[in-house]
């Protein structure tokens, strides 16, 4: 076995990777991770009584309907190499809040389908990556890719899920509580919205945010593949071959 548990051919086929093959291996999970993300969203308001998305087009699983070039491109890039996590937006799918048949508590709901959505991502890429861990070595090369792309596949859809919980306007995880407050502690909390990107930058490039979100991440990160039969170890070398060095 070699490292991190891995057979020798995987090993041999992973040694290093080229501009095309980490490009192969990150862009469609994460791509997938944004866009049923956004999608996710459009259908549970939908299925909550309100049509605006779908009247407007953004039900579409076309990636470029839903792409902010710097949210969804430079972001993500910088934050991957700047603080070890994924961050960033996409173009957000519109909802009237008035149009819910429970505008309070179904705007909650709204906000929670798109980390759900990601959670059920990260299960199904980590199914991925077990089928390519054992395909045979006669399709080393598609094994491999499998392997890699499932892990990177996990490895966005619990970032996007798990940051996007954090309970801070306008992410997910805020909208999600300010579903549950008081309506005067609501409307207070509301007025931090215009500064809650900055806010969250700060906790993530401080690194005060790690020791509260770097637990969870690593529970799903490695918890997810374990349990389709990934030993933590082995997605730990993964990471190793796909990550940018820092």
């Amino acid at each position: 076995m070699s490292p991190a548990g891995l057979p020798g051919p995987y090993n041999a086929a992973m040694q290093s990777l080229n501009l095309i093959q980490m490009l192969a291996v990150w862009v469609p999970p994460a791509l997938l991770a944004i866009t049923l993300h956004e999608v996710a969203h459009g259908w549970a308001a939908r299925a909550l009584g309100d049509r605006t998305a779908e009247m407007l087009g953004r039900l579409s699983l076309n990636p470029i309907k839903h792409v902010d070039p710097v949210g969804t491109i430079l972001v993500p890039a910088a934050a991957l190499f700047l603080t070890g996590y994924i961050f960033g937006w996409a173009r957000p799918v519109p909802v009237a809040m008035r149009n819910l048949r429970n505008p309070r508590r179904d705007m909650a709901l709204v906000a929670a389908a798109g980390p759900l959505s990601n959670l059920a991502m990260a299960l199904g890429w980590a199914l991925i990556a077990a089928i390519g861990a054992g395909i045979g070595t006669g399709l080393d090369n598609l094994g491999s890719l499998m392997l890699m792309m499932g892990v990177a596949g996990v490895l966005a859809n619990v970032l996007l899920a798990v940051i996007n919980m954090i309970p801070v306007l306008p992410l997910d995880g805020g909208r999600v509580l300010n579903g549950f407050l008081p309506p005067r502690a609501s409307d207070t909390f509301e007025r931090i919205e215009p500064y809650g990107m900055w806010i969250v930058f700060a906790l993530l490039i401080s690194g005060i945010a790690s020791p509260l979100i770097g637990p969870v991440i690593g529970i799903g990160v490695y918890g997810i593949p374990a349990l389709f039969g990934i030993p933590p170890a082995d997605t730990s070398g993964i990471l190793n071959l796909i990550l940018p060095p820092r």
